[in-house]
């Protein structure tokens, strides 16, 4: 019993410890976070990158002694960005995963802040990002909702010569701003693009409306 409660003492002394443990917890609560949303990086990914950060941060003080303590810590940000554009892929017409690389760079630097000694920095750092992750899901819903969003629409119709005057005429009565994209003819098949922005409840009466449309042979958005 001595044993056990002499290792723990030691353990709370223990500077290096404290900070893979802060690390760890740091890690873990933004990787819940991507984790419960269904992110491509997820609860291990985000605490291994705290976790690794801290380490080469100490690592870059101990062996770095006593004139380029930061040699090792500066390459940090170089492997995460590698990490940071794995997760970053193209889907169509539209960027996905700009948001989690983002927070993988940002984890990285607050684990570099906990190895350099500054935990309290670190976990108000965390709980930051957890309250951008949390609140602003929920603040970009409504500006969607009242402000509006943009939308990328493809339209698959038969070709005529005043087919874009038409469907600039649909955008302007469902009172939304729409921006001509690529448009592909295929013997008489047009295959035409739209940037579109509105309320969402726009975007939903515009669809109805496309989807009733009979001269609209595909429609996706």
């Amino acid at each position: 019993m001595n044993d056990i409660t002499e290792f723990f003492q030691k353990a709370v002394q223990n500077e290096d410890l404290l900070k893979l443990v802060a690390s760890v917890f740091v890690g873990a609560l933004i990787g819940a976070e991507r984790e419960y949303r269904s992110k491509s990086a997820g609860l291990r990914t985000f605490t291994l990158i705290c976790l690794g950060s801290t380490i080469f941060t100490i690592l870059s003080l101990k062996m770095g002694l006593p004139v380029s303590r930061d040699r090792i810590a500066a390459n940090i940000l170089t492997g995460i960005g590698f990490i940071g554009a794995g997760v970053i892929f193209k889907q169509d017409d539209r960027i996905k995963g700009l948001t989690t690389a983002t927070i993988i760079w940002v984890t990285a630097a607050l684990g570099m802040a906990i190895g350099s000694g500054h935990i309290y920095l670190s976990f108000l750092g965390a709980f930051s990002v957890y309250f951008v992750l949390g609140f602003f899901v929920k603040l970009e819903g409504y500006m969607e909702k009242f402000g509006g969003q943009t939308r990328n629409y493809k339209i698959v119709c038969v070709y005529e010569p005043d087919i874009f005057e038409k469907f600039s005429k649909v955008f302007e009565e469902q009172n939304l701003f729409a921006k001509r994209d690529k448009q592909i003819i295929e013997g008489k098949i047009l295959t035409s693009y739209w940037s579109v922005r509105g309320a969402s409840a726009k975007h939903e009466k515009l669809i109805r409306h496309l989807m009733e449309n009979p001269e609209v042979q595909d429609l996706e958005f």
